[in-house]
């Protein structure tokens, strides 16, 4: 995201000059972070594929005890038809 130091603002990149300055205050702005972006020419499918998921998050406990609750509400509801 590029970065203006004297007007302490992240813009978009739509949003600068076409020399790439702040629209407010006429100095260059910086751009910070990670600038390599994917694209289909960088993203190599097999090498994702061959990782095996590592670095993938887990299931949040939330989550699973949310389909357990599920789970057991749908049963009793399937319990009360026949009662």
């Amino acid at each position: 995201m590029p970065w203006c130091e004297p007007c302490a603002k992240y813009f978009a990149p739509s949003a600068l000059t076409t020399s790439g300055d702040c629209p407010s205050c006429g100095s260059h702005a910086l751009v910070t972070g990670n600038t390599n972006k994917v694209t289909a020419k960088n993203l190599d499918l097999k090498a994702l594929a061959a990782s095996g998921g590592q670095g993938a998050e887990k299931i949040p406990w939330h989550f699973k005890l949310l389909v357990v609750l599920l789970v057991i509400y749908l049963g009793w509801r399937i319990v009360s038809l026949f009662l």
